[in-house]
């Protein structure tokens, strides 16, 4: 590594960071139901804690989509990170407020984080903004693409996770947005971890050079949809591999294996397993397909 090399790295994570404050700043103006500061240190709310670092992790995604892939030159370079660094921050806040309307629509999201500090809603929104974060890299990353282009593969992108949250819901044999309003942390880690894997799967389906809309879509959206058909089988999967024997959605809803009514909370460990199993699978499905 010469000088001139390690001169432009640290230019170039001075304005990441540059970048990563102003997407701060912008989460914090949007937000101003609450102020972030207090509600994560004063008032040990873990729920905040999770929807406030799921957009954190999406960010780094996000911003970080401008940096990768070969240089263009250090001006042209430096140009992109600032442009669409900043698209990539307008991209993210807008997803948070799809989660709000289209996703978790039948409560209020803000409600269920600051009164009710319920972590479920918070694991649910952390997902959300992974997911996106992996939509936006996929989309702007690569060569030969434009601003319009990055806009059109990120609202694609949010189609087919709203579409694959109603998917996760058809296939559960229990009210989804039932169980998250009651504060069921199990129930939110098991969907965030099926939104991320479709994020996954959706960003890195994008990823690569746009050549044309006729050469590049197809082929995002065959990935996609292999994505989307996956969710079921992932989750059959998960039940029959990992945790033979149990059947996942008695674990998070809190069933007992005899079904008797005596009362048993949600087991989070069975939905870490099958978060777990949603993002491995995505990762397979890309690697060998």
């Amino acid at each position: 590594m010469n000088f001139d090399h390690l001169l432009t790295g640290i230019i170039f994570m001075a304005v990441f960071f540059v970048l990563f404050a102003l997407g701060k700043v912008v989460y914090n103006l949007l937000h101003r139901d609450f102020d972030l500061n207090r509600e994560m240190v004063e008032n040990d709310n873990p729920a905040v804690s999770l929807a406030v670092t799921g957009y954190y992790a999406g960010l780094v995604l996000a911003i970080g989509a401008a940096i990768v892939g070969p240089s263009a030159g250090f001006t042209a370079d430096l140009m992109d990170l600032l442009i669409y660094g900043v698209l990539s921050i307008v991209l993210l806040n807008i997803s948070s407020f799809v989660c709000d309307w289209l996703i978790l629509f039948k409560f209020k999201i803000s409600d269920e984080l600051l009164r009710d500090r319920n972590q479920g809603t918070g694991a649910v929104v952390f997902g959300t903004l992974v997911a996106s974060g992996f939509v936006i890299f996929g989309s702007v990353s690569g060569a030969g693409g434009t601003i319009w282009t990055a806009m059109g593969f990120w609202a694609l992108g949010q189609v087919l996770l709203i579409v694959a949250a109603l998917v996760y819901n058809f296939i559960l044999p229990f009210d989804l947005h039932q169980e998250i309003e009651r504060d069921n942390v199990a129930a939110g880690v098991a969907f965030a971890g099926a939104l991320i894997a479709m994020g996954v799967v959706v960003g890195l389906a994008a990823e690569g050079d746009f050549v044309s809309w006729g050469e590049s879509l197809p082929s995002f959206l065959a990935y996609a949809l292999l994505g989307l058909v996956s969710l079921p089988f992932l989750r059959l999967l998960t039940d029959r591999l990992l945790l033979p024997g149990v059947k996942l959605s008695d674990e998070i809803v809190g069933i007992r294996p005899d079904h008797s009514k005596e009362e048993r909370g949600p087991n989070v460990g069975a939905a870490y397993v099958e978060a777990f199993a949603y993002i491995a699978g995505a990762y397979i499905i890309y690697w060998c397909i």
